[in-house]
Order: C-alpha cells, then sequence, then structure tokens
C-alpha cells in the first residue's frame, strides 16, 4: 500500500500546486505579520493575542485554501463559516479593539485562500495592501489612541455605588495614572469581595501597562 492510499490522496506531489500554495502562504503571512507585529504588537504589546491571531490566519488560510479543491454543497460551506461566525472565547472578555482584529485575520485567511484564476494578483495584492493601509492609517497616529479601555478586577465595591462615581474614577485614576472618563461593572464578586469592570480613559499608557500596574 501506497503513502497516497493512506492519505486517500491520488498524487504525493503536484509541483504546481505546492509552489502556489507556498507562495500564496507566504503573502498572506506577510500581510498579515505586518498587521500583528508592526500595527497591534507596537501599540498593545499583547502576546497572548499575537499567537491568536496567528493560528485563526493559519487555519482559516489552510481550511480555504485546501478545500476549495473539493467539490461542497453550498450548505456545507455556509455551515462551515458559520462556525467562525459564532464562536467566542468563554474563558474572558475580548475588547471590541481585539476582536476587531481577530476579524481582519480571518478576513485576510478567507481572502487569500480563496482567490482562484479570476482574481488577477495585482488586485488580491491591492486589496490586502488596502486592508493594512487602512488599519495602520487608523491606529498608529497618536491622536487616534486619544481613547482606550482596559478590564480590571477592582477590589473597593463600595465605590461603585452609583452615587461614589466622582470618587470611584479619582481613586481609579490615582491607581493607574488615567484620565478615567467611564467604568463599567460587568461582574461582581461578593465572595472575594472584588468586581470585573472595565475602565474607560482618555490617553494614557497602553492597556498592557495598565495591568501590569494594576496588579
Amino acid at each position: 500500500m501506497t503513502p497516497n492510499d493512506l492519505l486517500g490522496t491520488e498524487r504525493f506531489l503536484d509541483s504546481t500546486d505546492f509552489l502556489r500554495l507556498v507562495t500564496r502562504l507566504g503573502v498572506d503571512l506577510g500581510f498579515v505579520s505586518l498587521v500583528i507585529l508592526l500595527v497591534y504588537y507596537r501599540l498593545y504589546r499583547n502576546r497572548e493575542y499575537v499567537f491568536t491571531y496567528y493560528v485563526f490566519n493559519l487555519i482559516t488560510f489552510a481550511m480555504c485554501m485546501l478545500l476549495r479543491k473539493v467539490p461542497m454543497e453550498l450548505g456545507f460551506a455556509r455551515g462551515l463559516f458559520a462556525v467562525f461566525g459564532i464562536l467566542r472565547y468563554r474563558t474572558e472578555e475580548i475588547r471590541i479593539r481585539d476582536l476587531t482584529y481577530l476579524f481582519v485575520m480571518i478576513g485576510l485567511g478567507i481572502i487569500n485562500g480563496v482567490a482562484n484564476k479570476k482574481v488577477s494578483a495585482a488586485e488580491l495584492l491591492l486589496v490586502n495592501a488596502a486592508i493594512i493601509a487602512t488599519v495602520a492609517v487608523l491606529e498608529l497616529p497618536r491622536s487616534a489612541r486619544r481613547h482606550g479601555s482596559t478590564p480590571m478586577l477592582y477590589d473597593n465595591l463600595a465605590l461603585l455605588r452609583p452615587e461614589n462615581r466622582d470618587a470611584l474614577h479619582a481613586d481609579l485614576a490615582a491607581r493607574t495614572g488615567l484620565d478615567v472618563v467611564r467604568v463599567a461593572v460587568h461582574r461582581i464578586d461578593l465572595l472575594r469581595d472584588a468586581a470585573e469592570v472595565t475602565v474607560f480613559y482618555r490617553g494614557g499608557k497602553p492597556a498592557e501597562e495598565v495591568r501590569r500596574d494594576a496588579a
């Protein structure tokens, strides 16, 4: 029995398709790295999401690139990608901005994976470049980062009362050095005497630095 029989394939290697896959994967990872390393990590310094974004992009690209060779019914294809639409992590909340970067990674994987001969190389590169440029223009200028938010565990439940809003903002500002404008309370744990909150602020430090200071 040959390796082809064991793997259920007709050929062990198709040099043309293999080179096409390597080239397309290189283009995808190149553009994705521009977003992750030169924009996201440069601003937010969150290594955990760097891992998540790369893995999600690779899985999406691989599924789109390989499954487009397999005949599928339209209903199956829609159901397959519906999984990505309803997928969410249950361990912790993900910020809207982090979630947006996740969709950018999935989108780039789909674009670079499903493009066929009807899409020219110039069109493919232009779409990738446009996405990267839009993210960079909106994120990198200092004026675009005047507002931010960060989740944290807060230990002074008495200040969470509506009438103590000013005192709550002052306490958080003193602890974190941020110009606090709003606080959203998500969950209160009376056993631990703490609450999970999101602090919205103007200017200040990146979210990772805020988490380290608050810890």
